[in-house]
C-alpha cells in the first residue's frame, strides 16, 4: 500500500505552519484526506491540531531547561532523540493509507536540512522499511527577498542545498506573495522565478552601498592603490555588507546557482485557495498521487437529483 507525503521546508519566518495549514483546508475542502505531521519541537499555536506531534516525543522547552542548551543547539538534539526513536513516528503513520497526504511541518532551522544529518536520515527511513512513503520537499523562500537580492541568492542557494542533501522531488516556493503585491512590478517578479547572475546586473542596492572609486581606493587619500572592501571603518559590521568582497561573494553565488540549473519557484500567496491548489498540483505531480488512487463509487450526496 502506497503512502504519499509532502515536507514542508524553509528559514524561520518564510510561512511553512501558515503554508501547511492552508493546505490541509484546501485539501478538506476538496474531500481529501490528510495526515498533519508537527515536527517542529518548538511550535505552539496551530490552526489545525497535529495528527502527529514531536512534542509527545520530545520538546524544545524541556531540552533547553534540562541540558541548558541553546535553541539551535536544542533542536539539533530533539531530531538526534527522534532518530533514536524512530519507531514512535512509524507506529503513528503505519496504518496511514493511499488515500492520505501527509504534511510534515519542519522548524525553520536550516542548519537541519543542511549542515547536519539528521534530517536526510529521516528521509531515508521515512522513504523505506514498512512506510515506503513517496515524498516531496516544498521549500518556502519568503517573497519579500527579492528586495534584496544578495539575500534572495543566499535563500536560493539554502534551497539548493536542501535538495541535494535530501535527494527528493523537490517544489521550491516563494512564499508571502500577498505582501509584495503592488510593490513589485510583475514583469519584474518574473525573473526571479528562474534565478540567473543576472539579477545582480542591475541591483538597486549598487547605486546605494557600492562605491567603485572608494572600494579601489582611488581619490580622497584612500590607502594609496590598494583595495578596500568598502568605504569606512573596517570593523564595523555595517561595511561589511558593502563593499566589493561582498559584492564578488553575491557573484559567485549567483553563479552557482545558475550553473546548477536546479532551482525555480512557484508562487505562494495563501489569501488565494486557486495558488494554494496549484502549489499542491505539483506536490501530486512529484509525489504521483493520482496514479495510485482507485476509483471511487458516487455517495448519494454527490449525484445530482432532478
Amino acid at each position: 500500500m502506497s503512502k504519499f507525503g509532502t515536507i514542508i521546508l524553509g528559514p524561520a519566518g518564510a510561512g511553512k505552519t501558515t503554508f501547511s495549514s492552508a493546505l490541509l483546508t484546501h485539501l478538506a475542502t476538496n474531500r481529501r484526506s490528510s495526515i498533519y505531521v508537527n515536527l517542529d519541537p518548538a511550535a505552539h499555536d496551530f490552526a489545525h491540531p497535529p495528527d502527529v506531534d514531536i512534542r509527545d516525543l520530545i520538546s524544545l522547552d524541556d531540552v533547553m531547561e534540562e541540558l541548558q542548551l541553546g535553541p539551535n543547539g536544542g533542536l539539533v538534539y530533539c531530531f538526534e532523540y527522534l532518530l533514536q526513536n524512530l519507531d514512535w513516528l512509524t507506529t503513528e503513520l503505519e496504518s496511514v493509507s493511499e488515500e492520505y497526504l501527509v504534511v510534515f511541518d519542519m522548524p525553520g532551522q536550516i542548519e537541519l536540512y543542511t549542515h547536519v544529518p539528521v534530517v536526510p536520515a529521516l528521509v531515508r527511513h521515512l522513504r523505506g522499511g514498512v512506510l515506503s512513503m513517496n515524498l516531496c520537499a516544498a521549500y518556502l523562500l519568503e517573497s519579500t527577498f527579492v528586495a534584496d537580492r544578495a539575500k534572495f541568492f543566499a535563500g536560493t542557494l539554502s534551497a539548493m542545498s536542501a535538495m541535494l542533501n535530501l535527494e527528493l522531488p523537490h517544489v521550491n516556493v516563494l512564499s508571502k506573495m500577498d505582501l509584495i503585491k503592488g510593490n513589485v512590478p510583475r514583469k519584474e517578479l518574473r525573473r526571479f522565478i528562474d534565478p540567473n547572475a543576472d539579477l545582480l546586473d542591475d541591483d538597486p542596492a549598487d547605486d546605494a552601498t557600492f562605491d567603485e572609486p572608494a572600494a579601489r581606493g582611488v581619490g580622497g587619500g584612500g590607502g594609496g592603490g590598494a583595495e578596500s572592501d568598502g568605504a569606512g571603518d573596517p570593523a564595523d559590521s555595517g561595511n561589511v555588507m558593502k563593499g566589493a568582497s561582498f559584492k564578488r561573494l553575491n557573484r559567485g553565488v549567483a553563479q552557482l546557482v545558475e550553473e546548477f540549473g536546479m532551482v525555480s519557484f512557484l508562487e505562494l500567496d495563501v489569501t488565494v485557495e486557486e495558488s494554494v491548489g496549484g502549489v499542491l498540483s505539483f506536490i501530486d505531480e512529484c509525489v504521483q498521487f493520482h496514479e495510485a488512487q482507485e476509483p471511487k463509487e458516487l455517495r448519494d450526496e454527490d449525484v445530482e437529483m432532478e
